[in-house]
């Protein structure tokens, strides 16, 4: 069976009449059971489609202004931008993730702001709309920020989200730009004190000789409101942009990652860090290679993995020492020396490392493949899959308009048997491990409308072009799947496309 999807058109809460956010469905990921099941796919069969369910488009930076202006943060932007088509260069969305639970997807954006949705309660009971978000809270994040010292200008641009694991009613998120990473809680509150005998009902100070008797005070139900409260503030660690952050399995530790270090925190202590890596030269001149990406073991709370620009990953544990530049494992693929080119260190270059849920696996990105490690095997991964390897041929454009050094995220399923991955032109593609099929499909504006069906997408490189495909000069590069994310339980999944954020969920027959 192919996969499919059925839509339905998320109906937008009358507190944000912006948010029009494009919710699809996935093909049949689930057992009966309610397990997640293999992916099933065959592109550019006509036999299966996608449909999408709803697009969410991220609110512009004139919109979040009102918020000071409102007491109620889940009834922002109701006089601003009712009907948006374009997007500035702030409402580019540069970071998706789920919490723990699902219940919760959390966006970042290049205007610093962090855009929290809900999963429907309703809907979980509704099987065909089980996808369904709206939003939650939204909040400042970050402000753009100068360096003094060494005339550098920050940016607000959120650059990762990470959550912690729930504890009480309360929520936690870490969000990092390029220099400072920060604590938040977002709470709920619908009730607030009143009868204070030193203020009266306005909040003002009442003169204490007018004050006769005293008053107990009671709390009193009020519209729910959701906070956004910085509780930790992380600063002055990084010499570098961080590109990023990753909470220990001990949640009591979380781990930055810049081009050159990495260093540890603990959540209770903002003044202090400790540096777990340092790769920079004595002589400048003499550097090689950056971090690129950087995450903890799922379980294991002493072992993380870095990868750099060269192409390679490093395993580290930190009972071997306090500085860990001598590495466990060194896990690198010899290269072909037929297929090298000027481009090759360019493209070899890892935008990204997952460790799988098990903790048995590492999967990394670089510019055409995602490929899958063995932790006991270092030698070469145990698979490789092609991207958009039709793009091999267009390296030398890419590398002119700067695309080559686009950095492509990847994202496990919930049972590490799918692996997810965005390319251009809005596509983004799917592997099944156990069957070894893939599907492209496409995340676009044109096939928003309810209920639209989403078929898989295929690209000629040359020859006679079929009717369903397109041809690989035809792709805009302008459009690209930079950032996506996978419900840790369930077959829903978030595409972000510039400011539109695309949620999928599988098809329930």
């Amino acid at each position: 069976m192919l996969l499919s999807l059925p839509a339905l058109h998320l109906q937008t809460s009358e507190y944000h009449p912006l948010f029009q956010l494009p919710h699809g469905r996935l093909g049949p990921w689930c057992s009966p059971t309610g397990s997640p099941a293999p992916l099933s796919c065959e592109t550019g069969c006509g036999e299966g489609s996608w449909i999408l369910v709803c697009r969410l488009l991220v609110p512009t930076q004139v919109s979040l202004l009102s918020m000071e202006e409102d007491i109620d943060t889940r009834k922002i932007n109701n006089s601003f931008l009712r009907d948006h088509s374009y997007a500035t260069e702030a409402d580019i969305i540069s970071t998706v993730e789920f919490n723990h639970t699902g219940e919760l997807l959390a966006t970042g954006d290049k205007g610093g702001r962090v855009v929290i949705f809900q999963r429907e309660q309703e809907s979980k009971n509704q099987v065909h709309r089980r996808g369904e978000y709206n939003v939650y809270s939204t909040f400042q994040s970050h402000e753009p920020e100068f360096d003094y010292l060494k005339s550098l200008e920050i940016e607000e641009k959120i650059n990762k989200i990470r959550w912690l694991p729930q504890q009480n009613a309360a929520y936690f998120l870490l969000s990092t730009n390029d220099k400072t990473v920060k604590l938040w809680k977002v709470s709920e509150r619908d009730k607030r004190p009143e009868g204070y005998n030193l203020k009266d009902e306005e909040g003002r100070l009442r003169d204490p000789a007018t004050i006769t008797t005293l008053r107990v005070p009671v709390l009193r139900p009020m519209d729910l409101m959701v906070e956004a409260t910085p509780r930790r503030v992380f600063a002055n660690a990084h010499t570098y942009h961080i590109n990023s952050i990753s909470v220990n399995s001990d949640y009591e530790t979380y781990m930055s990652a810049d081009d050159l270090r990495i260093n540890l925190w603990n959540f209770e202590i903002t003044n202090q860090s400790f540096n777990i890596v340092d790769i920079k030269p004595a002589n400048m001149e003499e550097l090689t290679e950056v971090i690129t990406a950087a995450e903890f073991h799922p379980h294991h709370c002493n072992t993380f993995v870095y990868s750099s620009s060269k192409g390679t990953i490093r395993l580290c544990d930190m009972r071997a020492s306090a500085l860990c530049d001598r590495h466990t494992k060194f896990f690198e693929e010899p290269e072909d020396p037929s297929n090298r080119s000027f481009f090759s260190e360019i493209i070899s270059s890892i935008s990204d490392v997952k460790f799988s849920h098990s903790g048995r696996y590492i999967m990394t990105r670089d510019y055409l493949t995602v490929k899958v490690w063995d932790l006991n095997m270092e030698n070469r991964p145990i698979e490789t899959y092609q991207v958009h390897d039709y793009l091999r041929s267009k390296l030398c454009s890419l590398y002119e308009n700067d695309c080559i050094f686009d950095k492509f995220e990847c994202v496990w399923n919930g049972s590490d048997s799918v692996i997810m991955t965005g390319s251009y032109n809005n596509f983004f593609r799917m592997f099944d491990r156990n069957t070894k099929r893939d599907v492209t499909l496409e995340a676009s504006r044109e096939n928003s409308k309810p209920r639209a069906i989403l078929k898989p997408r295929k690209v000629c490189v040359g020859g006679k072009r079929r009717k369903d495909e397109i041809s690989v000069d035809s792709l805009d590069f302008s459009k690209k799947i930079l950032h996506t994310a996978w419900h840790p339980s369930e077959n829903i999944i978030a595409v972000a496309a510039t400011n539109n954020l695309y949620i999928f969920q599988d098809k329930v027959n």
